[in-house]
């Protein structure tokens, strides 16, 4: 089927590093000409068959690339699954993204590893792609992993939802020495977090208030198990990943003297771990529950200054929804994670209206590094000839999050009842516009990432 072209004018586009007008025309799936000129006439009969936006004093950005989801499907759908997810994300301008394996079963197959892509194409609104699970006994299956059309592999360096805890200390010197994928790591002393619960376990019982959370799953647990992981990445020059940062302390690992292209050690941080502090658990209780867990406020603001300085390179979300009921249950019983793709970007914008990052730095971490880290094939940039995935943003348009456009299937937000102040109006992925001011069009659905490796 034939796809509609678009003209989107008088766009502010926030693209590698600058804010500047221009006129976008969207052919055949892909950005066919950027006018930054504003050469267009209207009364040319060559344009008459485009369907033309007016973005006049709105703002357009690359789609963003979320690296780090649990879209819980297969096995676990009453959670979340990829249809109900990808619906969020691009209402919330997340155009691609990275789907994790503690699924059930686990994807620790080349087999189940396609069986996920084959739903992902009938089901997904969003380009995605899905990492292979390691276990302690899968590396035959790991080693198979083509790094062309798999953004990379999962090493869960500490348990979480659905245990994948990898501990044997030759099994990951053996995936770290022979694996030529990206490991992206889950980083947590488990054997840290056991003894902290045993020391809460006899001060409360089960009970547990849920504030103790950043003292159980600790600053200790996370340094200890990240210093392990680089210590190891560079015995080997293993290519790695850490995940969710939430320390000031991990920040001291990473390295901001060489470009992003260069490095073989990188690190992302989620939007929750940019966002609370162990101040809003009084509030927010087991919703804010993640692991690793959310802590001080001086983890959060050194790690908005990592974003800054560059020794951190990604923002994402580790979306990762349970239903309210389980999420109601005491400290040991609620599972740890929330929902997060579809409030992540206008998140972000709000603490660019409070002053603390530059739009150009939003996209740069959410849409350029995603692109440049993994090797994404002609995305995360707003370039002619590249794939038209792009986010049209009012960024003085206030809403508040409610239970009636909550799109998650949880059906919950642990930004419920804030008011954010901007909104994400347009969403394309492909060249499709799949999000119009809240009308969806599920016809087209997204494609597979490539990588160029």
């Amino acid at each position: 089927m034939e796809k509609a072209k678009y003209l989107i004018l008088n766009a502010n586009i926030v693209n590698e590093g600058i804010i500047k007008t221009a006129n976008v025309f969207i052919e055949n799936g892909i950005i066919s000409n950027i006018d930054f000129n504003n050469t267009f006439d209207t009364n040319k009969d060559l344009y008459t068959d485009f369907i033309t936006i007016d973005a006049k004093g709105k703002y357009l950005l690359p789609g963003i690339i979320d690296d780090q989801v649990h879209f819980r499907e297969p096995g676990l759908t009453s959670k979340g699954d990829i249809y109900s997810e990808s619906k969020a994300a691009v209402a919330g301008g997340v155009t691609s993204f990275m789907d994790m394996p503690n699924t059930n079963p686990q994807t620790l197959s080349q087999e189940l590893l396609e069986e996920k892509y084959q739903i992902a194409a009938q089901k997904s609104l969003a380009n995605y792609s899905f990492y292979m699970g390691v276990s302690n006994d899968n590396l035959e299956e790991i080693l198979k992993t083509n790094p062309e059309n798999v953004c990379g592999i999962k090493l869960f360096m500490g348990a979480s939802t659905g245990n994948m805890l990898v501990d044997n200390p030759e099994t990951l010197e053996n995936i770290f020495s022979k694996s030529k994928m990206l490991i992206a790591l889950h980083c947590e002393d488990e054997k840290t977090i056991q003894q902290n619960i045993a020391i809460y376990k006899q001060k409360y019982g089960d009970d547990v208030p849920m504030y103790e959370h950043p003292a159980i799953r600790s600053e200790e647990a996370c340094f200890l198990s990240s210093s392990y992981a680089v210590r190891l990445a560079k015995k080997h020059n293993t290519r790695i990943h850490i995940l969710h940062l939430s320390t000031a302390k991990e920040c001291e690992l990473f390295d901001n003297s060489i470009p992003l292209s260069k490095k073989r050690i990188t690190a992302e941080v989620c939007v929750h771990h940019l966002w609370f502090s162990d101040k809003d658990y009084s509030e927010k209780g087991s919703y804010i529950k993640w692991n690793p867990s959310i802590k001080t406020e001086n983890d959060r603001d050194t790690l908005i200054n990592a974003v800054l300085s560059d020794k951190i390179d990604i923002i994402a979300t580790d979306h990762a929804p349970h239903t309210s009921e389980e999420k109601q249950n005491s400290y040991f019983k609620a599972p740890s994670g929330g929902p997060l793709v579809q409030h992540s970007l206008v998140a972000m914008l709000d603490l660019y209206h409070q002053g603390k990052i530059k739009l150009e730095k939003i996209v740069e971490k959410m849409c350029h590094n995603p692109a440049i880290l993994f090797g994404v094939e002609k995305r995360g940039f707003i370039r002619e000839n590249y794939a038209a995935d792009l986010v049209l943003v009012d960024l003085d348009n206030n809403w508040t999050v409610e239970k009636s456009n909550i799109l998650y299937k949880c059906s919950w937000s642990p930004f419920e009842n804030h008011t954010f102040k901007s909104k994400v109006t347009h969403t394309f992925v492909n060249g499709n516009l799949v999000y119009d001011n809240g009308v969806f069009n599920e016809i087209n659905k997204g494609e597979r990432l490539l990588f160029n490796r």
